[in-house]
């Protein structure tokens, strides 16, 4: 009998290693563009930068503080492992350097959230599977420490 399929389990590979390396030591990275001229902060990690093309382009250790730009609270979902997490709030969150990030919301009831509410990154970890990487989320400010 094969290992069921996991649909959450990002694919690490030499070019975001640093990314969830990071995400492993409860840091959050984006990339910027050293492009002179340019300067942009972007996510999700690329080789070159969306806004210029420019290709000078280094890991930075994000604030880890963002707002709420948008969400869905999501109440079924059948596949493993989402049906034992529902309900969940997947979002798209504008972090303080600029760009937006696909991720999800933690700690917070479907009534309390607003858009532009001030978030902060948090880091989720599969105890029953360690090797897993270590996901961004993000919680209300305030809210688990």
């Amino acid at each position: 009998m094969g290992e069921i399929p996991r649909f959450d389990v990002p694919e690490v590979d030499d070019f975001t290693r640093p990314y969830w390396d990071a995400a492993a030591a409860e840091r959050l990275l984006i990339r910027r563009c050293r492009t002179v001229g340019c300067g942009a902060a972007h996510h999700y990690p690329r080789e070159v930068c969306p806004r210029c093309w420019g290709e000078e382009v280094v890991w930075e250790q994000a604030s880890g503080r963002a707002v709420l730009y948008t969400w869905s609270v999501v109440h079924r979902n059948d596949l493993s492992p989402f049906a034992s997490r529902l309900p969940y709030t997947p979002a798209v969150v504008e972090l303080e350097e600029g760009p937006r990030m696909m991720s999800e919301v933690v700690g917070c009831s479907e009534g309390a959230l607003r858009v532009g509410m001030p978030l902060v990154v948090a880091f989720r970890r599969d105890p029953a599977v360690p090797s897993h990487p270590v996901v961004p989320v993000f919680r209300p400010v305030g809210e688990g420490g």
